[in-house]
């Protein structure tokens, strides 16, 4: 019986007994890391530092109370929720009037104020849980029918688009070393602020100057509330709890779309915590 040398290696020719030098065996050395130093091989390796700058610290904002915002410069700002008119739908005599009543509104304001309009994508979960339970106590097969057909059609629709919202918002501000100065050196130091990394800034109010700034607020608030009422504006401040939703929607724009905020019976507080390190602000109030 013959061996199979299909897949056997070649035999050399047999030669005259001598001496045989094999050749020496080279190992390939494992590569080295590319950075190396001796002098450490027997420590633990270094941690990243941590960046300090973290984006809570960057924050302007020391405290939220009282249905006002505290700045960290020690101002003061109110929030007042407006609801929109349909400007394109008035006739040319009610245009007319309701531009005539901006402009007196917008003349008899001392102090500036910021108009903020927000955008943002609707959650269309819960209108179809709404409706999927109306359709589970409705009898009529055909209003069945119809409801599948509808609630299969705002599902496809909120798939295929993006559906927005928005909201509207005028910011009421104070503060008391005057509002002109004070919005001066917030346009100079503004990087300096965000950027700094050693500083840090402690907001103290003294109660009386609290005080005199929360009823002047209150009457900023009435004052410009009641020029939105005249032109046909429906209008409604922003109490503790909604500016506290208001600035994590801003801030978790993502987040707050999965994780709404706005069950507050189970929660201790609605601000989070600064962020580890060195903050560049902390704030609060000495009574």
């Amino acid at each position: 019986m013959q061996p199979n040398n299909q897949f056997m290696p070649p035999v050399a020719p047999a030669q005259t007994p001598g001496p045989v030098s094999q050749p020496p065996i080279q190992f390939q050395q494992p590569s080295a890391p590319a950075v190396a130093n001796p002098t450490t091989d027997n420590k633990e390796p270094a941690k990243p530092a941590k960046n300090k700058n973290s984006s809570q610290n960057t924050l302007l904002i020391s405290e939220v109370r009282d249905n006002m915002v505290i700045m960290v410069d020690g101002s003061y700002r109110a929030v007042i929720k407006c609801e929109p008119i349909n400007f394109d739908l008035m006739s040319d005599q009610e245009r007319s009037g309701v531009e005539l009543l901006y402009q007196n509104f917008l003349n008899s304001l001392s102090y500036p104020v910021q108009i903020l309009v927000r955008s943002k994508r609707v959650d269309i979960g819960p209108y179809l849980e709404k409706l999927y339970a109306i359709r589970q106590q409705q009898d009529n097969m055909l209003l069945n029918v119809l409801m599948d057909d509808y609630m299969q059609f705002v599902d496809m629709l909120a798939q295929q688009y993006s559906i927005m919202e928005k909201t509207f918002y005028v910011v009421v501000p104070y503060n008391n070393q005057g509002d002109l100065t004070t919005i001066i050196q917030q346009s100079k130091g503004l990087f300096d602020k965000l950027f700094q990394k050693n500083k840090s800034i402690v907001t103290k109010i003294d109660k009386q100057t609290y005080t005199a700034a929360q009823d002047e607020i209150t009457r900023r608030v009435d004052s410009v509330s009641g020029g939105l009422r005249q032109i046909g504006i429906a209008c409604q401040t922003l109490n503790t709890l909604e500016l506290g939703e208001l600035y994590y929607n801003f801030y978790n724009p993502d987040t707050a779309i999965d994780q709404p905020l706005t069950n507050y019976t189970n929660l201790a507080t609605t601000y989070v915590m600064k962020g580890t390190g060195n903050p560049q602000s902390q704030g609060g109030i000495n009574a």
